[in-house]
């Protein structure tokens, strides 16, 4: 190891492996020889100035810091009196807990249960940037009558009359707060999606930018950023009177009109600069920081950019995904949930099933593939929490979408593990999706990226690639019943069948819980209504 003015240079032991600093590299973990990343150009998701490895060492700092493996070394470019190092703590697991304590604590509580408990429902496949009222209701009506529980229902973009001023728009949403009670008497919360940015051209904008609520560029002048939905002015959240604002805007629709939650899109530190004036000084990554923090009143909430927040109750999902197999798809959900836990975000929710990227289902030259939404549906049904946008019942025939139905199911069948995990995660800040090296530090499961623990006791394994009804499953110690009935004694590894019907799931036969799963012929779609 040695150090310079502005850089460490760490040997890598033998064996040893890494994780950390951007949750959209989760795929690339653990790092192979020749990745980077340059944390002040953190991209679409959560970020953590934070490297572990299997042989309890760790790097931290307060500050964003470029990192490379190459020729045995990690090289760390910082700044030189932030960075911080740890040798010798143990296993993956003990320094996860060791940086934890002492850099993000826990605050001993958690998002609302109902986030966990049930899937999520979000309007925006159904209805992109069109949603209405009567949409809306409509949606939540064919959830209830195609046999799927009631959750948290999230309306997504342009339900306000403009980006900033946060009124429901008269034309689209004339009984906002009838909407919202018929569909807390249909047993769902609501939540609505919104963003730091505002339009220039409104009166919103006139309001807060004489208020000084708005962030300025290197000329002292208002700076008008372009993100995904055209330009837009950006609230400062640094200025706590900015942020007052914002919270005693969100308030009244919660108490007017019974919202129960806000998903906090945006926040990216893309949309900042480094030059950027702020009531507070910072730097792009602290601006993201701070946009998590609104969120932090409200129980019911989600982000999918953040940085710093670990230990926080929020909720934080995985970034839009492709309507594919690969690692911007499907394949790239569990290693980058894997990463998501070991930088200390433990609510963590996979993209939309079938993926989030809209135009996937509007252009012609994308051919929606049945198969794919199912193993997708499976796949995100033992996260810590799953969410549908795209409705299975349009998109796919009878026998598919029976079989999303049973994965949301399945969830209501383990509800009861999922409310304890998640109170154990409030209390201790480990992961609930958890890395079989994570658990099980001997058993050189290290680059097993494509099954996951659920806690300690449950182990999942999805398929993952088109046309695959059998995979390999690698069995940590232990006696493992399986959804089909089996029983498999490991450490082993071993082929099992997976037509697309099934989900392969264990529980540890110690664990002396009562989720364990019973044979095929008690299967939950047999018990389901007829779509």
């Amino acid at each position: 190891m040695s150090n310079n003015a502005h850089a460490i240079h760490l040997d890598l032991l033998p064996d040893e492996y890494w994780w950390g600093g951007a949750v959209a590299d989760g795929w690339k973990m653990p790092f192979a020889e020749g990745s980077e990343r340059d944390l002040t150009n953190l991209s679409e998701n959560q970020g953590m100035p934070l490297l572990i490895s299997s042989k309890g060492r760790y790097v931290w700092s307060e500050k964003a810091y470029r990192f490379a493996f190459d020729e045995n070394q990690l090289h760390i470019t910082s700044q030189p009196d932030v960075t911080e190092r740890g040798e010798d703590l143990g296993s993956l697991r003990d320094v996860y807990r060791h940086v934890s304590a002492k850099y993000f604590p826990t605050t001993g509580t958690h998002p609302d249960m109902l986030l966990f408990s049930a899937p999520q429902y979000n309007t925006w496949i159904e209805m992109m940037y069109q949603p209405t009222q009567a949409k809306v209701l409509h949606y939540a009506e064919m959830i209830l009558s195609h046999g799927l529980p009631p959750g948290v229902l999230i309306i997504d973009a342009n339900w306000a009359d403009d980006v900033g001023q946060w009124v429901f728009h008269p034309g689209r949403f004339p009984a906002p707060e009838q909407m919202v009670e018929s569909l807390h008497r249909l047993g769902f919360k609501v939540m609505l999606w919104l963003c730091p940015f505002i339009s220039p051209d409104s009166v919103t904008f006139r309001e807060v930018q004489h208020k000084g609520y708005l962030l300025r560029d290197k000329h002292g002048l208002t700076a008008i950023r372009k993100w995904w939905d055209g330009h837009s002015a950006v609230l400062d959240c640094t200025n706590d009177e900015a942020v007052a604002w914002l919270h005693e805007r969100l308030d009244r629709l919660v108490s007017e009109i019974g919202v129960d939650g806000f998903k906090f899109d945006g926040g990216d530190p893309n949309y900042y600069l480094p030059t950027d004036l702020s009531s507070k000084p910072t730097d792009p990554c602290g601006h993201c920081e701070a946009w998590a923090r609104v969120g932090l009143k409200y129980s019911l909430n989600e982000y999918r950019a953040c940085w710093k927040c670990g230990g926080q109750p929020i909720v934080q999902r995985l970034s839009d995904k492709n309507h594919a197999w690969t690692v911007n798809g499907l394949a790239g959900l569990i290693p980058n949930g894997l990463a998501q836990g070991l930088m200390g975000y433990p609510y963590n929710c996979p993209d939309m099933i079938g993926g989030g990227q809209f135009v996937d289902f509007i252009n012609p030259e994308v051919r929606l593939d049945a198969e794919l939404f199912v193993r997708y549906a499976q796949c995100a049904a033992l996260f810590p929490m799953m969410q549908f946008s795209a409705a299975p019942w349009r998109i796919l025939d009878k026998q598919h979408t029976r079989y999303c139905i049973e994965a949301a199911h399945l969830r209501a069948q383990l509800s009861t593990r999922f409310e304890l995990l998640v109170e154990q995660a409030a209390q201790s800040g480990e992961p609930i999706m958890r890395h079989l090296a994570y658990t099980y530090p001997d058993g050189c499961y290290e680059r097993v990226s494509d099954q996951f623990m659920l806690g300690d006791a449950i182990l999942v394994a999805p398929i993952l690639q088109r046309g695959q009804e059998s995979r390999l499953v690698q069995f940590p110690p232990g006696a493992w019943i399986g959804d089909d009935g089996a029983l498999v004694n490991g450490p082993t590894v071993q082929e099992i069948q997976a037509p697309l019907s099934r989900l392969p799931w264990y529980i540890r036969e110690d664990s002396q819980d009562s989720t364990a799963p019973t044979d095929r012929s008690s299967n939950i779609i047999d018990r389901l209504p007829s779509v």
